[in-house]
């Protein structure tokens, strides 16, 4: 047995042992594991038993929450949550959309399959709830990424100068949506750099090489666009804020200054022409400038006209052979969310992703009321996080993505940790007797 399927056996069977016999919230991380190492996907598959790991994680993780659910419903309670109301009525836009689904088969599999995941994160956000677990989840992540970026180094790039075949459960093998799961990991590992102690800026270190090494060879320009404004924005936090501790600013100068010499001696000459084509050429050729998605979001906007209730899941690809002469899809999250649920559907997505930065913006005025510095700038780092996977995703077709849903259950999980477990905690005071 190879040491890939052994580590993976191994880290299997422990999550299983210590979902029951330690911590539930292990369900979770072992869920997020079997998730980024994907080993139906693997060389070493065949060396581990043949059956479903994640169909059992998931089970597993209903398990502990039914065991559990008395004492994990003291802490934690769903009603609280006001994003939980826009995913449902989010998914319910689903099941409604079997009405005018063009495509109901494609249809109803993404439907059962986003179901499935609406129904982790809920079961996540009940188990996941003490700020050690939810760092937990965010090293899962990284972690995850990190294995990614060892594969993408592995297989390295095919004839087109690019790597596929390499991603998690529901990348369908495709570099463009693995790079997008990857881009917010370089934010999360950037603020445990500047937080950490200096074994877990080794360690961050260490996992950002390989994750900025697969980004360059998948060349994704979204994902590069992602990077640049998830990790932009929150470098600008760690430099401009006003709410610094001593020698704050200066850790974060020499590691931002590290970490751009490190992330341009991985880069190399087929990653700069791949990023140069996201500038207009003179010929404006379709795909050498990017026109050859706006020209699917127009589309999409002319098929709106004729599908005024939307076209379900898979509608665009459906159709588009009769709008544009080839199978396509939108290639942007913004309009395959808009040609599958009109513009209803689209607000009611916009209005989710707002609901989420809402309650964050919330739990930050909080914690610098408390004086929380370094929670504070956890909350924008997971802001920072799910703006980068938002740009990357605003050229790619995402709306259902794993990672999507784990950010926000990520800024829902600390809002509950930092805001509302401690509102209730005041309560509680407030009613002992002096």
């Amino acid at each position: 047995m190879s040491k890939f399927a052994l580590f993976f056996m191994l880290v299997y069977l422990g999550g299983f042992a210590s979902a029951f016999l330690t911590n539930g919230a292990s369900a979770f991380l072992l869920y997020q594991a079997v998730y980024m190492i994907n080993a139906e996907e693997r060389w070493w598959y065949h060396q581990v038993p043949d059956f479903s790991y994640s169909f059992y994680t998931s089970i597993l993780m209903l398990a502990v929450l039914a065991i559990q659910y008395n004492k994990l419903t003291t802490v934690t309670r769903w009603r609280d949550l006001p994003v939980i109301k826009w995913i449902l009525l989010f998914l319910l836009l689903h099941y409604v959309g079997y009405m005018h689904a063009v495509n109901e088969l494609q249809h109803s599999m993404f439907t059962f399959n986003f179901l499935k995941l609406v129904i982790i994160f809920m079961v996540a956000y009940k188990l996941i709830n003490t700020e050690k677990m939810l760092d937990a989840c965010l090293w899962v992540y990284a972690l995850g990424c990190t294995y990614i970026g060892y594969v993408a180094k592995d297989v390295g790039r095919n004839g087109a100068g690019r790597v596929e075949g390499i991603g998690m459960v529901d990348s369908g093998g495709d570099g463009n949506m693995v790079a997008a799961a990857l881009a917010p990991s370089i934010v999360v590992l950037l603020y445990f750099a500047w937080q950490g102690s200096w074994k877990i800026r080794f360690l961050a270190a260490f996992c950002s090489a390989f994750v900025v090494n697969a980004l360059v060879l998948i060349n994704s320009r979204g994902a590069f666009l992602g990077v640049v404004a998830g990790a932009g924005l929150f470098v600008i936090y760690m430099l401009m804020s006003r709410y610094q501790k001593q020698g704050q600013r200066a850790t974060a100068i020499f590691i931002v200054v590290a970490g751009l010499a490190g992330a341009l001696s991985l880069t190399d000459a087929t990653f700069w022409e791949r990023m140069q084509t996201l500038q207009a050429d003179e010929q404006g050729e379709r795909g050498g400038d990017g026109r050859g998605r706006l020209e699917y979001w127009m589309v999409t906007l002319d098929m709106i006209k004729d599908f005024p209730t939307g076209m379900g899941v898979g509608g665009f690809q459906t159709m588009s052979l009769a709008y544009i002469g080839e199978t396509k899809v939108p290639h942007s999250t913004w309009f395959q969310v808009l040609g599958e649920f009109s513009w209803h559907g689209l607000a009611i997505f916009i209005v989710m992703l707002w609901s989420v930065f809402k309650l964050s913006s919330k739990t930050e005025k909080y914690l610098l009321y408390q004086g929380r510095i370094e929670a504070y700038f956890k909350m924008l780092m997971l802001e920072c996080a799910l703006i980068s996977f938002l740009v990357a995703a605003t050229f790619i077709d995402r709306a259902r993505a794993e990672v999507l849903f784990w950010l926000i259950l990520f800024m829902c999980i600390a809002y509950n940790v930092y805001f509302l477990q401690q509102q209730t905690d005041r309560a509680k005071t407030k009613q002992i007797p002096s």
